[in-house]
């Protein structure tokens, strides 16, 4: 792996968009002229079942093709999943977990026994329910990662997802509306 890439690792359900937002996340990525790998597990494909989408960001081509051993962060779309999927593999004291949830660093930090310093939670479930109407926290959850890794433009970034949204919901503006909306509230609401 190059120092410069940069490895993320997305946990959720079926159903909660880690997928959608590992893709979306990397074309957005890829607009800024960087290179940008986004690919699933597959598995169960089952809505409530567990699933792992994945990220590679790198300012060189990124030549390596195999699944993510090592991430630089792990981003958990549903706090349910601590209690059964080993989500901190891999994670060294300089990863960072981005958690879902209503609870505070302090008690997510004990619950998966890492460093307080590596945890940064958002309650991205209320931040969905309040702008998009329903509890699909996979954009939010984008918000929050664009705030922890911190060296990509949110402004830029809300630009070009505006972009890509409407292309794909021209006819349903509200939803556009909604998700940049989820977007920024998770950037401004993040905490470590």
């Amino acid at each position: 792996m190059s120092a410069k890439m940069i490895e993320i690792r997305w946990h959720g359900r079926g159903g909660q968009g880690a997928k959608t937002a590992a893709l979306l996340f990397a074309e957005t990525v890829m607009a800024t002229g960087m290179y940008i790998q986004a690919f699933p597990e597959y598995g169960p494909e089952r809505m409530g079942a567990p699933v792992q989408s994945f990220n590679r960001i790198s300012e060189d081509p990124i030549v390596i093709h195999s699944g993510i051993k090592n991430p630089n962060y792990v981003v958990i779309l549903d706090s349910s999943l601590m209690e059964s999927v080993p989500i901190t593999d891999g994670i060294d004291k300089t990863g960072k977990v981005i958690v879902n949830t209503s609870l505070s660093t302090s008690e997510i930090a004990e619950r998966l026994d890492i460093d307080t310093s590596q945890i940064y939670v958002v309650n991205a479930s209320k931040i969905a329910l309040e702008t998009i109407g329903k509890d699909i926290p996979n954009t939010p959850m984008l918000g929050a990662l664009l705030k922890v890794i911190g060296t990509l433009d949110i402004n830029g970034v809300l630009k070009d997802i505006n972009f890509k949204l409407m292309a794909k919901f021209r006819h349903k503006p509200g939803i556009v509306e909604g998700n940049l909306a989820s977007i920024k509230m998770a950037f401004d609401k993040v905490k470590n």
